[in-house]
């Protein structure tokens, strides 16, 4: 480790940053007001003027109200209403915002100010006026808690020490690494330092190489540097992989006794054509009343973890497997998740479902909820039950093509399962259209996929959408989820006094859609705002309009974020966007924790149990929500990743797109075949002087108004496909 550099060295020196130093060390030493002399102590300031600049910045401090006097010549700083804590939210210029529930905008941090905090820190900041404004800044007084220490990056190593160059761009200092916490890291390698110190005199924070991760642009190097920018492991340790191995997977008569037998009920399975763990499966039987009796079957796979075990310490850590484009990182090691968790053709399951005697009208009739053993007769993929729907006729048999078939060879599918797929899709939209009508919002965006090569290069891009086949699986799932927790909620009185895992949504500030309102006004649409049945109308409106044009993906990304972020918790207030009173997530365990949970609360009052612990439950849902984004972030990051390695192989193409977005250095657009998206950088803009037009959404050229906005087509090339930064740049094409 360096010398520590002293803050003043010689007499006449100008102390930098000595307003920050000042009030670090008062925040440091919080339980004590300290003199002028011991200020000068800690800052191993020696020289009678450098003590000089101290003493008048302590009374400019305290002029300032950001100290206080406490005693002759002592000095605290000052707690007062200009102090807030909250949440640092850097931008890659180093420039910050204060995120705090205190302010209705968020206050500006300039990069001078951000006093060593790092993106997603919670902190202490004083708040002020500008100068001769209106406008609230702030300066980070105090970091209160870390968000993370361990940063991705690549080492640059010299003879006796090294540095870690952060692939995150909110990173804005460099990791310094002596000799001796190298972790046998080389030159170039891609790695995970851990941040241990951060001087006071130091530029650098201190850290230390915790694991190396490969070399930069290698496949899986990057895949893994995703995972491990978000904290997501890719491994499961092995007393976790151990204790999986040792379970007890017979299912024995003693078990069944204590379950509703639905072996010999019709059950079926209908999932993506690569999908390796089955959740839910789908029971039909007609009944001599006319009536249907649908089954939800969910894997039961609170059975086999115990709350004590390593199994559950590890799934509640993960809370939720993470789909990147080339690979799944379960939540449960591979033998349960794919193995004796997963209701997969022609074996007998353990389950947990939700059993509904519909009627014609798809109205409910019954409904029943326990623990089941059931046998699926038939595996399908999405495309297999699609041709059903398309060309199946009631009391028909039906043959699915090689062409979309999970198996090999064509195979006939059998009139009574043809029948159960027709009935369900007709109850399926009868429930689809009554949501619709309650105020629920469809987002049926368009899902990027890629054909990969067995190195996992992409060799093409397509687009999932979805399908009668899709909505029906989605519609009796809703279903289950729904009602399963509106009857845990009506079961605990009138005041709902049960505990539970609810999946909610609240209603969208109006602001976003407001501003929403207005860009796509520009596009010559429209949505009325003035009522939440008027909003979900003309929302639905919207993306059905929009569906199949060169902007759809933009305006439905940009009205998607106009909503608010669904998540889980114990306080129930309803799910806006699917129009539901209560809703939580039952359907999916072996992939989401809050499912587990769900099952457990579930059964517990099944068997008369009273209600456990709120506050416990609550930090689980929020770990469980903050997990769920951590987790997306990754999946889209993946995304971007694979567009950016198929971009590399088409540099010298023209592709058409739409301008996706606009900000003060650049132009984000968006390719319409494949919807890879890149920048045309402001500076590459030659053919005039080019200034971010705020209100119109574009860049306007001084001399010529030639104007690119939000929406327009242009041409671009691509520039450069930068896979280690994951950037993609484009030119535009005149």
């Amino acid at each position: 480790m360096p010398n520590k550099k002293k803050f003043y060295k010689k007499k006449g020196n100008v102390i930098k940053n000595l307003t920050r130093n000042i009030i670090a060390i008062l925040n440091k030493n919080s339980a004590q007001s300290l003199n002028y002399k011991q200020i000068c102590s800690k800052l191993e300031i020696k020289h009678a003027d450098g003590r000089a600049q101290v003493i008048a910045k302590l009374e400019e401090l305290k002029g300032q109200g950001k100290l206080e006097e406490t005693g002759k010549g002592k000095y605290s700083v000052h707690e007062s209403k200009n102090y807030h804590v909250g949440v640092l939210d850097l931008t890659s210029s180093g420039n910050g915002y204060l995120v705090c529930d205190d302010f209705e905008k968020d206050v500006f941090i300039p990069s001078t100010n951000v006093n060593r905090a790092l993106h997603n820190d919670t902190v202490k900041v004083f708040v002020y006026n500008k100068r001769r404004s209106s406008k609230k800044e702030g300066d980070v007084v105090e970091i209160i808690e870390r968000a993370k220490t361990n940063f991705v990056g690549v080492l640059q190593l010299s003879k006796n020490f090294g540095f870690v160059i952060p692939d995150n761009p909110k990173m804005y200092a460099d990791i310094f690494v002596s000799k001796d916490h190298l972790n046998g890291a080389v030159d170039g390698d891609k790695v995970i330092a851990n941040l241990t110190d951060w001087p006071q005199n130091s530029k650098n924070p201190f850290g230390e190489i915790t694991q190396v991760l490969g070399k930069p642009g290698e496949h899986n190097t990057e895949i893994h540097s995703i995972l491990a920018e978000y904290g997501l492991p890719y491994e499961f340790p092995s007393r976790v992989e151990q204790e999986a191995e040792n379970l007890d997977v017979t299912i024995t008569p003693k078990e069944i006794s204590k379950r509703r037998d639905m072996r010999n009920d019709l059950t079926f399975t209908i999932d993506p054509k690569d999908a390796k763990d089955f959740d839910d499966a789908l029971s039909y039987k007609l009944l001599e009343n006319g009536n249907y009796e649908i089954g939800i079957h969910i894997a039961d796979v609170s059975h086999y973890i115990d709350q004590n075990s390593e199994l559950e310490k590890e799934a509640y850590e993960r809370a939720t497997s993470v789909y990147l484009v080339d690979r799944v990182v379960p939540m449960l090691p591979e033998k349960l998740s794919n193995g004796v968790c997963s209701l997969r053709p022609h074996e007998e399951k353990l389950t947990f479902s939700a059993v509904f005697e519909l009627n014609e009208n798809a109205t409910i009739v019954k409904e029943w909820y326990g623990r089941t053993v059931t046998y699926s007769d038939q595996r399908f993929a999405y495309e297999e039950a699609q041709v059903i729907i398309e060309e199946g006729k009631e009391n028909e048999t039906i043959t699915i093509s090689e062409k979309i078939s999970i198996q090999e060879g064509s195979y006939v599918v059998s009139k009574e399962i043809v029948n159960a797929v027709l009935k369900m899709d007709a109850l399926a939209k009868k429930m689809r259209k009554k949501r619709l009508n309650a105020g629920a919002i469809t987002f049926d965006k368009v899902e990027v996929k890629f054909q990969l090569d067995e190195d996992a290069n992409p060799l093409g891009v397509f687009f999932k959408q979805s399908k009668d086949a899709n909505k029906l699986i989605e519609e009796f799932m809703l279903l289950a989820n729904r009602k399963v927790s509106e009857f845990v909620s009506k079961k605990g009185g009138k005041d709902n006094k049960n505990t539970f895992i609810y999946r909610v949504h609240d209603e969208p500030n109006i602001d976003k859609l407001t501003a929403l309102q207005g860009i796509v006004q520009k596009f010559g649409y429209q949505i009325d705002i003035q009522s939440r049945k008027s909003t979900s109308e003309s929302m639905n409106q919207l993306l059905k309009d929009v569906h199949g044009k060169g902007e759809s993906n933009m305006i439905e990304t940009l009205a998607i974020r106009s909503m608010s972020k669904a998540e889980y918790t114990t306080q129930n207030i309803g799910h806006y966007g699917l129009a539901f009173g209560y809703y939580s997530h039952f359907t999916s365990p072996i992939r989401r924790y809050p499912d587990v949970m769900a099952h457990r609360l579930l059964q517990h009052y099944l068997d008369g149990g009273k209600a456990p612990n709120q506050e416990e439950y609550q930090e689980k849902c929020k770990h469980s929500s903050e997990m769920e984004y951590l987790a997306t972030k990754a999946e889209r990051d993946s995304i971007k990743y694979m567009q950016i390695k198929y971009m590399q192989d088409h540099e010298n193409e023209e592709f058409k797109g739409v301008i996706s977005g606009v900000t003060d250095w650049g132009i984000y657009v968006e390719i319409i075949d494949n919807k890879c998206e890149g920048m045309i950088r402001a500076r590459d803009l030659t053919d005039d002087h080019y200034i971010f037009d705020e209100k119109q959404y574009a860049m306007v050229g001084q001399d010529s108004k030639k104007k690119y906005q939000l929406g327009d087509e242009v041409t671009v090339k691509v520039k450069q496909a930068d896979l280690e930064r994951k950037h993609l740049d484009f030119h535009l094409v005149i």
